[in-house]
């Protein structure tokens, strides 16, 4: 994989490629210089650290898995939602094996300021994205919400559930839709 990189972007895709390829532990400046096929010095000028790099990794392949639909009705279905990001998120699995355990909820323990930051900034983007669909579904019953159950609380325990489903690599939504289908239709 001897490729010219010419941007942020293409070292991350090569970066993601790595990892596809040999893991996670491959992930270095000078393995990325070497696949990109440019200088340490041309990855230095997009990222000062290997730490910069492997953030950015991070955030890129978040963004890979959960990027959006073809089908923007899949934002205006809660159940639609739900099941479209339990696939999404068996993708992640056969395209980053162990990236959910190993390196993404590894950030939330360890000490890297920085990745815990770009972990819980994608969290909430997709939080917001969840909670938007639950208040636009028209299906929902009026009285759904209520003070003490608000989307933003639904929307969290969605989030919740699905986390704990990628850390049992569970990838069959039945149980939370079942949820979804007593609390809100």
């Amino acid at each position: 994989m001897n490729t010219v990189v010419t941007s942020k972007e293409d070292i991350l895709k090569t970066s993601r490629k790595l990892i596809q390829q040999q893991g996670w532990s491959v992930i270095n400046i000078r393995s990325v210089a070497a696949a990109c096929g440019v200088s340490v010095g041309s990855i230095y000028n997009y990222f000062d650290s290997k730490a910069a790099l492997v953030c950015a990794t991070v955030e890129s392949v978040w963004c890979e898995i959960f990027h959006r639909p073809e089908d923007g009705a899949v934002f205006q279905d809660t159940q639609a939602c739900i099941v479209w990001m339990y696939e999404r998120m068996e993708y992640g699995c056969r395209q980053y094996p162990r990236f959910f355990t190993l390196h993404s909820l590894g950030f939330m323990q360890e000490d890297k300021t920085d990745g815990k930051r770009r972990m819980q900034q994608t969290w909430q983007h997709i939080l917001d994205g969840l909670c938007s669909v639950l208040k636009q579904d028209a299906r929902i019953r009026a009285d759904a919400f209520t003070e003490l159950l608000t989307a933003e609380r639904f929307a969290d325990i969605l989030f919740s559930q699905m986390l704990s489903a990628l850390l049992r690599q569970d990838y069959d939504p039945t149980a939370i839709l079942e949820i979804v289908n007593r609390t809100l239709y």
